[in-house]
């Protein structure tokens, strides 16, 4: 069966030619499965020549290589364009790539449940570190509608400019699921991001026109859900574009991300400027323009709080990783 590998994403920016080229569609434990212009193929990606310089994740464009005692293998990740990475939850001075070569990552939250505002600016921060288009998408709206309301409005207070919509996942003619299928242009790649329990299964399979991703229900008690996702999957929408959904994110550690932190948190960036120190901590400094907001309520004092620890994190989490380079 032959592909157009155009429908994935395929531009002369990423190789000459398409000749032993693919994109990684899945990543299993050591094999992947690659779209090629001949069709799917089942590479080795655990070999030397793999992972001599970057891991392979789902989204990358590979050279692939025949070898007669092992058969496929990637030889060659392709330069990637950009990366959807948080801290690994297993080892915090290393980065987990969870998809790359991206155009949009849609934040999915369901509203059958609260939304705290640090987690959002931690999605936020994560999702806008990747340099793609960012978009937040509230799913079963038909549960919990006395939610909505709170929700949008801790939304836009952290990110107003933030495109926001309401999906029912379960009427196939929703205006909010219409406005995401005209995003999903030929070989335009977008990834759903967030907490299991979600909907992001469920979102995907109405933008891909069946139940094609398994879904499940929620606890009653704490609204969290199991893992029905359990690898980062590509899928080409019947429409164009194509669609990555995600395992649920328990952990959102934040990495090299202090373009977007700044960007989340732009209100208390823009006023620091007025601070007497140029690296202040608006913590005891005096003159700190950030307390003086706190003092007289402009500013709420658990979002300089968050704000300080996520700084914090970053730091640290910068020096124990070149500790471990210099080791």
């Amino acid at each position: 069966m032959s592909v157009d590998l155009f429908d994935y994403g395929f531009n002369e920016s990423i190789s000459s030619s398409k000749e032993g080229v693919g994109r990684i569609v899945r990543v299993d434990r050591g094999e992947c499965d690659v779209i090629t212009e001949k069709g799917k193929v089942r590479a080795v990606s655990d070999s030397n020549r793999s992972q001599r310089v970057v891991a392979p994740v789902t989204g990358d464009w590979v050279k692939l290589a025949n070898i007669p005692e092992i058969g496929t293998v990637i030889e060659e990740v392709l330069p990637r364009k950009n990366k959807l990475s948080r801290r690994d939850p297993s080892d915090e001075r290393l980065e987990q790539v969870l998809v790359s070569n991206l155009d949009l990552v849609i934040i999915v939250h369901g509203i059958d449940r609260p939304l705290p505002p640090g987690r959002i600016e931690r999605l936020l921060t994560l999702a806008w570190s990747s340099q793609s288009q960012v978009i937040v998408v509230l799913t079963k709206v038909r549960e919990r509608d006395e939610l909505l309301e709170e929700t949008m409005r801790i939304i836009k207070a952290i990110a107003p400019e933030v495109a926001t919509l309401t999906v029912d996942s379960a009427n196939t003619s929703d205006s909010g699921l219409e406005e995401i299928k005209q995003m999903l242009k030929q070989g335009y790649t977008a990834a759903l991001i967030g907490e299991s329990g979600a909907g992001k299964s469920s979102l995907a399979n109405a933008l891909l026109g069946g139940e094609i991703l398994e879904t499940g229900e929620v606890r009653s008690g704490d609204k969290r859900g199991r893992h029905t996702t359990v690898t980062r999957e590509m899928l080409l929408c019947p429409d164009g574009g194509l669609l990555v959904d995600t395992p649920g994110l328990r952990s959102v550690g934040i990495w090299d991300a202090k373009d977007s932190l700044e960007k989340v948190f732009a209100d208390l960036e823009k006023r620091s400027k007025d601070c007497r120190f140029s690296d202040c901590m608006h913590d005891s400094e005096p003159d700190c323009a950030v307390i003086e907001d706190v003092l007289q309520g402009l500013v709420d004092e658990r979002r300089l709080t968050r704000y300080k620890a996520l700084l914090k994190e970053l730091s640290g989490q910068q020096t124990k990783t070149a500790k471990r380079k210099n080791r």
